[in-house]
């Protein structure tokens, strides 16, 4: 079969996956750019022994491959079924785009944690004792001062984990998520064509691109009032070691 007729064919299906990447990316990573600003601040000033249950999470999470922790929630919530159904918390974890999504969560927030956290320890202590002496409070200096800068240090950084996010949220497929890998695995099983995984690689390369291009924008708004960002901090710049 031609290549362009299994996209002609089958493009509903594809888009049906392109949407559910999207949609589990989105949120995974906006879940935890709303819990690691937090834990950013723990993970920077808190004290070793207050630190102690979030740096054994960090670790766990960052030390593990992403499947693993994926199947730990998903099959593994199966062994606490009494007690998950005692507290309401069944119908969530029987869902596996609920599982996946709880994964990826758990993971991107780990991450985020310690890339937020090398930005804030990346801001000039002088800016935040100028701060204090005009009479900042604490929560206006963080609003106004570390946190504006940090995530200017920690931009590039972070397109490039959302980047990866988006690359493992095929693994969601083992469970049933039928992203854009999962949509593609069907319709090879049908079609035993294998131009369709070509066009799956498109489609990520596609994301991709539209991603990068979006969080550059977002990387000037951020230096608007200091120039342009350096080429050197480009999120297209690959991380050290793969995801999973």
């Amino acid at each position: 079969m031609n290549p362009l007729d299994i996209l002609i064919q089958y493009w509903p299906r594809l888009l049906d996956g392109t949407l559910m990447t999207i949609k589990l990316t989105f949120l995974g990573a906006l879940i935890a750019a709303i819990f690691s600003p937090m834990f950013a601040l723990i993970r920077a000033n808190a004290s070793p022994v207050a630190q102690a249950p979030l740096r054994f999470y960090i670790s766990f999470m960052r030390g593990t491959p992403i499947l693993g922790q994926l199947f730990l929630i998903y099959y593994g919530s199966g062994q606490f079924r009494p007690f998950l159904q005692e507290w309401g918390l069944w119908t969530f974890f029987r869902d596996p785009f609920n599982c996946a999504l709880l994964a990826f969560a758990l993971n991107s927030t780990a991450y985020q944690t310690e890339i937020l956290r090398g930005g804030i320890m990346g801001v000039a202590r002088g800016e935040v004792e100028a701060a204090k002496a005009i009479g900042m409070r604490r929560v206006k200096i963080l609003r106004r001062v570390v946190f504006p800068h940090a995530y200017r240090i920690a931009w590039p950084a972070l397109g490039n984990e959302i980047i990866l996010l988006m690359k493992a949220s095929a693994l969601a497929s083992v469970v049933t998520v039928f992203d854009i890998m999962g949509r593609t695995r069907q319709i090879f099983s049908r079609s035993f064509d294998f131009s369709v995984y070509l066009w799956a690689a498109l489609i990520y390369l596609c994301i991709t691109a539209i991603f990068v291009l979006l969080w550059r924008q977002g990387e000037r708004m951020l230096s608007r009032h200091i120039g342009s960002p350096s080429d050197s901090r480009s999120i297209l710049t690959p991380p050290e070691g793969p995801k999973a």
